[in-house]
């Protein structure tokens, strides 16, 4: 081999890289367990609410030792921005894709006309969104230009005073659209820009938000966040400008000092409350209570002192300056805002609040990417929440100057708006008191005034501005007419406690899958397997080192991916040994053999993991969520394999054996294993035949008759995973559930305390509202069958409860992506078949090769398919036909031809080197040769695959089960579909694929 040293340098390097990435999470890691231990022996588990109490304690840990050096000027806060991301399944918390509603846009951008033929063709636009692809305001398009005469520029559409700039009344149908296009787009961008400013404000660690085309489909993934009400609720609201009075820095400072010393006896160490739960909050609000707050806002300031403060006063502690006379209460490190809401929104801290605040609602400033400060108001709410004046009577506001030359906001309201705000400045003007001009719950501006009570509704905002803040605050008041709903179309929600034992499974599995690997390789190829053993081990340092590096999602089927990986990977190793062992047999010399035996293995090898290649491609191509997780590790694996197999693993055969030592690529007890087989597969091609042709009439029969159990992904509909405290029957809790719901399927999912419910209840319906409808209605069906204690919070997932009795996790799949789901799998299957047949046309030249591998293809998926159908209610775990089916299909069509690609590269060589041998004994011998690395391979991803399948997990066992019916019947018709179909469709039989070709001209030694 060439190169030696360059590879060796590489590898060396790449190995340095992939441990240092690592070494992040690893830090990281460990500093959490610290938190996580620190937290347990503060907050015992008696105390109400300690699971939330618990969550404040970690978080006051970290946030107290984050930029404190560990090693080597690594902190916890850079360790933790480069550690290896953990997906939804392992780390729980809540995955959606969110609809910004187009519909709702169309009426704004209208001016909410009630225009027949609008309506019309709103409604047409509703109704075509059910069978098709197609994005909204392209279906409203097509709806209104079947409207005779319809016309957009109409004065009572689009040619309003709103749009007066960019459309007038003699523009035609086809120059309005490209204008209401571009304002749709602008619309769902703020949209986003508005969700990425609220998930900034979670608390949460490694967030993904991202647009999903131009359907105003938004992703949102939020591993680790608890609160998923409060989570769904923001992401929900619709972004509306609101008016609100503000209470007085001064007037909250009583209620900051008794919150602060109601904390500081919530958080003391469990033996030292009781001593001290008689005299704290008391004494204090009895002395001067502002002076108090004073003297310690003053010591917050002195750095010096800034540690002993946080812990002796949880919440002044972390006040880094005053409110005084004005609207701000206190000023805070940005970094400290997460923590702070959650002792603002706890209940023992509320109950503090005296009559007149009850309804305080606490809100942050606007604080900008460079500002590490921000300030805290407080709301003057009522009980509906409701504001003293909605942005949408805003007309108009523009970034202007005063009379000074600074900057200044004017806006416009219209006649409604102009007599609210009147009184609203009447009051803020006779108390001396500040409005808050609040969009998405942020303050943007809490203006006071100054020259009495606003009439006719024309104001000036004016404030020590920049430009660029005037023209964002008159974004913002002009934001507040163009609200757009925001619809939870697809939601998945896994509680931590199953995240934690997902990845204990996924971890058990791993270990196991590897442990048989290792031991196999060297029980059948002795040193030599060794070497593979090790080569193998850098190709897993090498996979979660570039997942680290490259920042990617670790998810459940993401680690299958990686242990199908090690599975596949001896693939490569095993072609290599046994055409070295072939060459041996020849009797040539040792480093002639393994020179030749690398050389020849290459072009299998590459054919071979093209193809894999290509479908997890497909995958990640078509494929969401964890698919791509799945796709994403697959295709990493597959290149440091192919480095590993072809590089790693010659280094060290060729270091051994340098010195003229003889290597052995075989054991005594498998030296003579598969040497002379001779099996006449052309002669039993028709008994195979008539074997597969009685399993797919089975299977067809069965698709027909039972069809296939849908899952939410392609139906839609809610599905939760309950567990229970003791067994239960599913049989008697689905007639409950059907009583309740009408529709319902209630499911043993592994464990028998533990059931799959599913669900198509009001799944039309979207909202907030509806969601916790069902979630209430399932609690109180399933109450009888629950501990006597337990509470709705406690039960749902969604309320952040961690308890191990109760909803687990939870999906929510609406009708319309169900549908777009179902369609993109089927032409990720396609698509896959395509990509693959072409292939294999261009690899081997002649049609005969790509028909047989595909018919084979066709063959595996039809077998598996009946498999899921036939045994869809006996099996004791889901038979469900989703996405996570569908990545298990591609992966199946992968391997298939993996091992096809294989058996024809041998027969190409044998036409070309037994040019006067009989058609059948050409082939026969082909596949006979072949044997011994079908084997290997076929039994090491079998038993990788079970090890998955037993201990991986129950979410992903149909998923591992669908591959093990896939590996085997692959391996079978590799062998006696794929090569007969390839015989029989041979034109000339011998004539046509002996000839060769004249592009396979001698190729150059690459290794």
């Amino acid at each position: 081999m060439q190169n030696k040293g360059i590879i060796k340098l590489f590898a060396i390097l790449f190995g340095l890289v992939s441990i240092y990435q690592l070494s992040f999470t690893f830090i990281a890691n460990s500093v959490e367990d610290d938190a996580e231990a620190f937290a347990a022996q503060r907050i015992s588990s008696d105390v109400e609410d300690y699971h939330a109490l618990r969550e404040i304690e970690q978080t006051r840990y970290l946030d107290s030792i984050g930029n404190n050096e560990i090693i080597s000027g690594i902190t916890y806060n850079t360790a933790k921005d480069k550690e290896l991301n953990k997906g939804l399944d392992l780390k729980g918390g809540i995955n959606v894709i969110l609809q910004i509603s187009v519909k709702d846009i169309l009426r704004e951008l209208a001016n909410n006309s009630k225009d027949p033929a609008f309506s019309k063709a709103l409604a047409g636009a509703d109704e075509l969104q059910k069978t098709s692809q197609d994005d909204y305001v392209d279906l409203f398009f097509e709806a209104f230009e079947e409207i005779p005469d319809a016309r957009l520029a109409s004065p009572d559409i689009f040619a309003n005073k709103n749009l007066s700039d960019d459309i007038t009344y003699d523009m035609t149908n086809a120059q309005v659209k490209p204008v209401i296009r571009k304002r749709i787009d602008e619309s769902i961008t703020s949209a986003f820009e508005v969700l990425r400013k609220r998930i900034d404000k979670f608390g949460v660690t490694q967030p993904n938000i991202q647009r999903l085309g131009n359907s105003g489909r938004i992703l949102v993934e939020l591993p680790g966040a608890k609160d998923i009400e409060r989570v769904t609720g923001l992401l929900q609201s619709t972004a509306q400008l609101e008016f609100w009075h503000v209470f007085k820095g001064q007037e909250l400072a009583p209620f900051i000092s008794q919150a602060d010393s109601r904390l500081r006896e919530i958080l003391k160490p469990t033996e030292e409350t009781t001593k001290a739960s008689d005299s704290t909050a008391i004494d204090s609000t009895k002395a001067s209570e502002e002076d108090d707050i004073e003297d310690l806002l003053a010591n917050a300031e002195d750095e010096e002192q800034g540690d002993d403060i946080t812990k002796t006063n949880p919440l002044i502690g972390l006040i880094k300056a005053g409110g005084g006379q004005g609207p701000v209460i206190a000023t805070f490190s940005v970094k400290d805002t997460a923590l702070v809401g959650k002792y603002l929104r706890m209940s023992q801290v509320r109950s503090l609040l005296p009559a007149e605040q009850r309804y305080a609602k606490f809100v942050w400033g606007k604080s900008s990417d460079a500002d590490e400060l921000i300030d805290l108001y407080a709301l003057k709410a009522n009980k509906t929440n409701q504001p003293d004046l909605s942005g949408g009577v805003i007309t108009n506001a523009t970034q202007t100057y005063d009379q000074y030359g600074g900057v200044a906001v004017s806006m416009e309201m219209n006649g409604k708006g102009a007599k609210s705000w009147e009184e609203m400045t009447t009051v803020a003007f006779n108390n001396r008191s500040q409005i808050a001009i609040v969009l998405d719950d942020i303050v943007y501006s809490a203006p006071g005034l100054s020259t009495g009570p606003i009439s006719g509704g024309r104001s000036e905002i004016t404030g020590d501005f920049s430009v660029a803040e005037g023209q964002d605050l008159a974004n913002v008041l002009r934001a507040g007419k163009l609200p757009a709903s925001a619809d939870i179309v697809q939601s998945e929600v896994v509680g931590p406690s199953l995240g934690q034992e997902a990845i204990d499974s996924g971890i058990l599995s791993f270990a196991i899958a590897l442990g048989f690997v290792l031991i196999w390789m060297f029980f059948y190829y002795g040193k030599a397997g060794l070497f593979a053993d090790i080569a193998l081990a850098v190709n897993i340092l090498f996979i979660f080192g570039i997942l680290a590096g490259l920042g990617a999602v670790l998810t459940l089927p993401g680690i299958a991916g990686i242990v199908l990986t090690i599975g596949m990977s001896v693939d490569a190793n095993v072609l290599i040994f046994e055409r070295i062992r072939e060459e041996l047999a020849k009797g040539k010399a040792q480093i002639d053999a393994i020179k030749d035996g690398f050389s020849n293995a290459l072009s299998s090898i590459l054919d071979a993991n093209i193809t894999t290649g290509l479908t997890g491609i497909i995958l990640l191509i078509f494929g969401t969520g964890p698919i791509k997780g799945f796709a994403t590790t697959l295709l990493i694996g597959i290149c440091t394999s192919l480095f590993t197999a072809i590089f790693i693993t010659r280094l060290f055969i060729d270091k051994y054996g340098k010195n003229g030592k003889s290597l052995d690529f075989s054991t005594a007890a498998t030296k003579n294993l598969f040497q002379n087989v001779a099996i006449k597969f052309i002669a039993k091609r028709k008994i195979a035949y008539i074997i597969s042709a009685v399993a797919i009439v089975i299977s067809l029969g069965s698709l027909f008759v039972n069809g296939l159990n849908q899952g939410v992904d392609f139906v839609g509909g809610r599905t939760y995973t309950v567990r229970f405290e003791k067994t239960v029957n599913a049989t008697d809790i689905e007639k409950k559930l059907v009583e309740t719901f009408g529709s319902a399927e209630a499911k043993t999912f592994g464990a028998d305390n533990q059931l799959k419910i599913t669900t198509k209840y009001k799944v039309e319906e979207e909202g907030t509202e509806v969601d916790n409808e069902i979630s209430r209605k399932l609690f109180e069906t399933l109450q009888q069958d629950l501990p006597k204690n337990i509470t709705y919070e406690q039960f749902n997932v969604a309320t952040g409860g961690e308890s191990e009795v109760g909803v687990m996790s939870s999906m929510k799949v609406g009708p319309t992506i169900a549908d777009d789901i179902k369609k993109a799998s089927i032409w990720a299957v396609l698509g896959s078949l395509i990509v693959v047949f072409l292939y294999i046309l261009f690899r081997f030249r002649r049609w005969q090769f790509s028909l047989g591998a595909v018919i084979a293809v066709f063959h595996d998926v039809l077998i598996i398919l009946g498999v899921f159908s036939i045994f869809r209610n006996y099996m004791p775990f889901s038979m469900e036909i989703d996405q996570a089916f569908i990545a298990a299909i591609l992966t199946v069509v992968g391997y298939s031809l993996n091992d096809t690609v294989v058996v024809f590269d041998r027969i190409r060589e044998y036409f070309n080197e037994h040019k006067t041998w009989a058609f059948s004994k050409t082939i026969n011998a082909a596949l006979n040769s072949t044997i011994s690395r079908t084997v290997n391979t076929s039994l090491t991803t079998l038993i990788v695959l079970l090890a998955i399948f037993i201990f991986g997990g129950e979410s992903i066992r149909g998923f591992m089960f669908a591959l093990i019916i896939g590996v085997v019947v692959g391996t079978y018709s590799s062998l006696f579909i794929a090569t007969p179909v390839m015989y029989d469709t041979a034109k000339n039989k011998s004539e046509d694929l002996l000839a060769k070709k004249e592009e396979e001209t001698e190729e150059e030694e690459v290794i």
